[in-house]
This record gives C-alpha cells, structure tokens and sequence, in this order.
C-alpha cells in the first residue's frame, strides 16, 4: 500500500497468486488479547483496541490520515484509491469487543469514504545485531466476488523520513506486511525500496509473494499477519508470515548493500492500518474498481497491533551514535542536516530518547559529547541528562545549551560522567524551566 506508487501490473500481480497450500491450524476467539511476549522479545509497543464501542482508536497511539492525500504529497494517496478518509464513527472506531473497525461505505451519490491511521511512534527498528517483529491479528472484510471487487484492505510500515516529504518513496522504504484485494483468498507481502520506477525492487511493483490464509480464508476468520527484520543473520533479511508460516523472504544481497542502508539507517518505522477502495492494485487484477456491484458497508476488524524486538548486540559507546536512531524517542523532530543525514531537532523540556543496550566495556568512560545546535532565542536555554538504565534515574552527567546561531549550526559539546562501564540503557533527558525548543541532536559518543 505505497503512498505515492501507481503500481502493480497486471502480469506482476497475477504472479503472485501462485499459493502455497494451506495448512489446517487452530482457530482463537475473535476478542483473543495480545499474545504472551515469547522468551528472547521483548515487546516495545502495542495496542489490542479495549474500549467502549463506536469510541476512536486511541489518540496517544494512532494519528488519522484524512481526504485524499497528505498535504503536499500525491494525490489519491499516490495509488488511484477512490475513497476519501475521514475519521467519523461509521468509518472507524473501537466494536466494543477488543477489535478495531474500519468500515467502507458509499453515500447515495456513490461517493466512497473510508479510514486509515498511523502510529504516533515512528522509531521502529531492531537493535543493533538484532530483529524487530511487527504483528497483527486482522480479519479481513467478509466479502468476496462481484461484491468485493475494490476493496483493498492493508496492514504496513513506512519509513520515518516520510513524514514530512511525501516524494521520498521507495527510497525510505515500506514493509507491506500484509495486503489484500478484492476479496481474494490470499495474503501478499511486499517489500519496497531503491527508486521508481525499476531499481532492485523492480518499482513500482515491489518485491513479493503471496499465499493463501491458512485453515480459513482470509475473509472468513482472524489471521495473524507478522514481519521480521533480521539484522542478526548472513545477509541480513525481511522475512514474512501468516498464523506463523513463512511465505516470503527478501535477503539483503538482493538489493545490495547501499539500498538496505538506505531504508534501515534512519530512525525507524511507523505503522499503518487501512481499508482503500479502488486503485491500481484491485484494478490491475479485475480492471476498473469499484464497480456498481460493490457492496458497501464491510468491515477489516483488528485485534491487536504488537511490536517486539530481540536479541541485538547493542551500540558501541566509544563510536558515533547517530540521534535518529534511537531505539525509542519521545519529542522532537526528524530533520535533515545540512551536508547529509538527519538530526532529532527541536527537543525541549519534556522529551527524551533511550538508547538500548550501550556496551562501555571493562573501560571506562568519562565524558560524553553531543553534536548540537540551537536556534533558540530569547535566552532560552536548557540542560542535556544521561541517565542509565531509567529515564527516571539521576543523571550521571549534564551540559547547559543555548542558542548557537542557528538549528544547522553545529558544535560538540562535551559533558564530563560518573565513570561508566558495563553494558546499559542509556537515556537522554532534556529539562528546561521553558516549554520552547532550544536543542537540535545530531549524534553522541562517549569517552575515556
């Protein structure tokens, strides 16, 4: 479900819905909650959609896409859907039973509206030498044939630096964990990356493959849907699931060194759920979509969205951490830096970003430095605190930073530490007596 591809040809699409055979598996509940985190994860984020009936996903995890397009960015979405997204209660909203509904409707002039949201959080990504799993347990809408035809359910993940400049696909990269259309009895997984169109994901059409829902249709029961990254193997690979089959796997020797670090180096993912109508996925296997025959009123009900992460070696304190890869951030902004990369800008009292699994040694380490810049004005100014292990924690070192010319002009400054050594979360907390932005983080490192 690109955001700005006009994709999928008629013989790529058709390709791949050569189907594995399916495999009988157990079923759950529709109201199952979100499964035990198994040994060696940890869960990082997740929502499993409790609440009141008809009441909105919840505002602190999901942000509403609404008309048809980002500001700014392609029109349509970039995909030839036809719906416009609202976030009206007949549209989307909690069922009252654990699940999130997202509803498909046609008004009486034969206008289509429909929703689509995105994480708040856009910093998924594994650890250092580890895996990162994005899972969810979605029915599909129940409908199939003539009055399916359309209907373009999708659970993804887009790249951070998307936000913000909509006309940097594929390059940023997008995991299509699971894709559906027309009421198909098969679930497609689809990487995109390098450029459009060609380029090693063979753009606009992506790398995929498909197959169908194991046991039940994808129609008529939950599944769940799962993608790794794996950053822990030779060569490192995207691998992807349904009800814990894998039928997809795209290693990085297949798209070379420097498009994988394209799409994996900036800050993370953000996670998207939605339901187009029409659009040149559906359209390239059945022609023009929707048709008269399509029947409004469908549903794609969501149990659970999880997001986990394993294993990892961690980072290396003594070499350059950049900001934006922070295993998790509150605050700020993603900026680009002039002369190349991107910087976490505008934090200001409050926010704060944590860095798992910082290895200082047997050594130990002193000083922390900090590539910053301030466009604050006005006197505004405030501290940069490492913690260790909690963002609570008192702070083994601090600076003061006030403005230095500009938010693109940047200086290290350097921080003398408690001795540090060991392996630890290291949390960058920013305090300020004012509620205004006053420091830009490029990158840290640490030394003797």
């Amino acid at each position: 479900m690109a955001p700005s591809r006009s994709r999928r040809v008629l013989a790529t699409a058709a390709a791949l819905l050569a189907a594995v055979p399916a495999a009988v598996v157990a079923g759950t509940p529709a109201d199952a909650s979100l499964p035990p985190t198994p040994p060696g994860w940890a869960l990082r984020w997740s929502d499993d959609f409790t609440g009141p009936a008809n009441s909105p996903p919840a505002a602190a995890n999901w942000i509403p896409d609404l008309g048809h397009g980002y500001p700014g960015g392609p029109a349509n979405w970039g995909t030839g859907e036809v719906q416009r997204y609202t976030d009206a209660p007949g549209n989307i909203g909690l069922d009252g039973s654990g699940n999130l509904r997202i509803t498909a409707l046609r008004d009486g002039a034969g206008n289509w509206t429909s929703s689509r949201v995105e994480t708040r959080r856009a910093d998924f990504r594994p650890p250092a030498g580890g895996k990162l799993a994005i899972e969810g347990r979605i029915r599909l809408p129940n409908v199939t044939g003539q009055a399916a035809l359309g209907y373009w359910p999708a659970f993804w993940a887009l790249g951070s630096p998307f936000r913000g400049n909509y006309w940097n696909w594929p390059a940023i990269g997008e995991f299509d964990v699971m894709e559906n259309v027309n009421g198909l009895d098969s679930v497609w997984g689809v990487l995109h990356c390098g450029v459009n169109p060609g380029g090693p994901c063979r753009e606009a059409s992506g790398l995929g493959g498909s197959r169908a829902c194991p046991g039940t249709s994808c129609q008529s029961a939950f599944h769940t849907y799962r993608f790794e990254w794996d950053e822990g193997v030779s060569p490192r690979q995207f691998r992807w699931y349904v009800d814990g089959r894998q039928f997809h796997r795209v290693n990085e020797n297949q798209i070379g060194a420097g498009t994988w670090h394209a799409m994996t180096s900036h800050a993370g993912y953000f996670v998207l759920l939605n339901l187009a109508v029409g659009g040149a996925f559906p359209d390239a296997l059945a022609g023009r979509t929707p048709t008269p025959a399509t029947v409004p009123g469908h549903s794609m009900l969501v149990d659970y969205v999880g997001v986990w992460t394993a294993g990892g070696t961690g980072w290396d304190a003594y070499a350059e951490i950049e900001a934006e890869q922070a295993t998790a951030r509150s605050g700020g902004v993603l900026e680009d830096v002039t002369g190349g990369g991107q910087a976490v800008g505008k934090l200001k009292n409050g926010d704060s970003l944590r860095f798992a699994d910082v290895r200082f040694g047997t050594g130990t380490a002193g000083q922390f430095l900090a590539r910053v810049a301030s466009g604050a004005t006005g006197g505004v100014s405030g501290l940069v605190e490492i913690r260790l292990d909690s963002p609570t924690a008192a702070p083994v070192g601090s600076f003061a930073i006030a403005g230095t010319g500009g938010w693109q002009s940047w200086r290290t400054v350097p921080a003398n530490i408690a001795g540090t050594t060991g392996t630890h979360d290291v949390h960058l907390t920013f305090t300020s007596g004012q509620p205004a932005a006053y420091v830009s983080l490029d990158r840290v490192r640490f030394a003797p």
